[in-house]
């Protein structure tokens, strides 16, 4: 089970930093052509908002079945150790928190109606998450 989750985990990765990246640029091409926010532009920006929150649950699972997630958080010396620091406290707490920045964004885009402004809360909002989202990855271990 657990190799499977994180080949899951890594595997989604792929899928969700390629979907926020297209869609940043989408939304940002969008906003400055003025081009009309469609049903089209709301679908697009979802499917990242699904992959994103796809894989957040199985991170979540991931961490709490995984002997390097919540039980190496519980293990002496692990603050000290900017791996262990990495895996257990920095990159799941990112990475939940750019996953909240890109929901902001995107729930902000459903209630807002000029569509220059709903292409600059998707872009800026998911800009940001996925920065956020590349800086806390464990690339050691995840190219490697």
């Amino acid at each position: 089970m657990y190799t499977g989750l994180l080949h899951l985990h890594s595997g989604v990765a792929y899928l969700a930093l390629l979907a926020l990246a297209i869609v940043f640029i989408y939304a940002l091409f969008g906003s400055l052509s003025g081009k009309e926010f469609t049903e089209k532009d709301r679908k697009i920006a979802m499917v990242a908002f699904i992959l994103s929150h796809i894989q957040l649950l199985v991170g979540l699972i991931l961490y709490f079945v995984s002997p390097l997630g919540f039980q190496l958080l519980t293990s002496e010396g692990t603050m000290s150790n900017s791996a262990a620091r990495l895996t257990a406290l920095e990159h799941p707490l990112i990475n939940i928190l750019a996953i909240v920045i890109i929901s902001i964004g995107y729930i902000r885009a459903k209630k807002i109606s000029l569509s220059r402004a709903k292409f600059r809360s998707i872009y800026m909002a998911y800009a940001i998450g996925l920065v956020l989202v590349l800086s806390r990855i464990p690339w050691g271990s995840w190219l490697g």
